[in-house]
């Protein structure tokens, strides 16, 4: 099986590279070649791998020569974030609209209809004046994005949907809930300060919190984010149930139910390296999503949320304990 990630340099991409490496096949095949396609090249460790290979340029500039290379599947991760979009409206055009389409146009072309997986987010639903936005979003909820970031993602939903329904690709589209912890530096989406209140404090760093502490957002680990899309990808079409995007599992959670979480596992220090200090663009972004989550077809796939958001917490110091530079990252942690 020949499978193909974009945005396979990034963190999601990396994780799910590495996961599927160690399982060895997907959706019952072998895998025998993993093309990563991103503007970096990936870590050492996949590079190593027999199995891999790189692909270095912006995608939009390979996108229609990846089309046309035979792949038996797809997992479409590649974005520009949501502040990078509102910053830039070209650069977010180019990077999540014409690369998709570039991409798809390939597929179409070759004609070989891969199996596609493509990553959208909660961002497509937002409140608009004739559609009220409900506190618990679900799969049928109407998407109203209020941000260039979150209309990237739904109109590339339809598009997805679109070439399925002609036989160009077999597509699904997963809305992935905010993800956290991430690890790293923060990155330039709205919604990354959901990592940092947590990532700066276990590393000894203070962080700032841009948003009241009862914003309530829903949000998953890494670990549920990967089993998710692999899910996804698995499921035959009828067990998808359409061709419309399918929310992924989330816990809603509010940022100051999050700060008591980390206090509960890594002690009263670590909570008291965030403050408050609002960010009147981030919270404005922020205000456009919902405040909670469901994911009743996810469900089905046998998809469940975290547990709580202290397991989240948990499940990146385990992480970062992995890592060769575990002390630092973790040297805010009460002993």
């Amino acid at each position: 099986m020949k499978l193909l990630i974009t945005g396979g340099a990034g963190f999601l991409g990396a994780r799910l590279a590495r996961t599927l490496l160690s399982r060895g096949t997907l959706a019952g095949h072998r895998l025998d070649k993993v093309v990563l396609a991103d503007r970096v090249a990936p870590p050492a460790d996949l590079v190593a791998d027999p199995r891999v290979e790189a692909r270095v340029d912006a995608l939009l500039a390979q996108a229609a020569a990846l089309g046309h290379e035979g792949y038996d599947g797809v997992f479409h991760l590649a974005s520009a974030v949501s502040a990078e979009c509102e910053a830039d409206f070209d650069l977010g055009l180019r990077s999540n609209l014409d690369s998709t389409r570039a991409l798809l146009d390939g597929f179409r072309l070759a004609g070989r209809a891969p199996r596609l997986v493509f990553s959208s987010s909660i961002a497509v639903y937002g409140p608009d004046p004739a559609v009220p936005l409900p506190a618990i979003v679900t799969d049928i909820t109407l998407a109203a994005p209020q941000t260039s970031y979150g209309t990237h993602k739904l109109i590339c939903e339809h598009l997805i949907a679109d070439y399925t329904r002609k036989g160009y690709i077999d597509g699904r589209a997963a809305r992935l809930m905010t993800v956290t912890v991430r690890p790293g530096r923060p990155n330039g989406a709205a919604s990354s300060f959901f990592s940092g209140i947590i990532r700066e404090p276990l590393a000894g760093i203070e962080s700032i919190c841009p948003v009241a502490p009862d914003v309530s957002h829903p949000v998953a680990s890494p670990a549920r984010t990967i089993e998710g899309l692999i899910a996804v990808y698995e499921a035959d079409r009828s067990a998808f149930n359409g061709r419309t995007a399918m929310n992924l599992p989330g816990l809603n959670v509010t940022v100051g139910e999050m700060l008591a979480a980390l206090e509960a596992v890594a002690g009263k220090a670590a909570r008291a390296r965030v403050r408050f200090e609002r960010d009147e663009r981030i919270a404005e972004i922020v205000a456009g999503w919902p405040g909670g989550a469901r994911a009743p077809r996810a469900a089905r796939l046998g998809l469940e949320p975290d547990a709580s958001f202290a397991d989240i917490v948990r499940q990146y110091i385990d992480d970062c304990r992995q890592q060769p530079n575990a002390d630092q990252t973790l040297k805010g942690l009460q002993p």
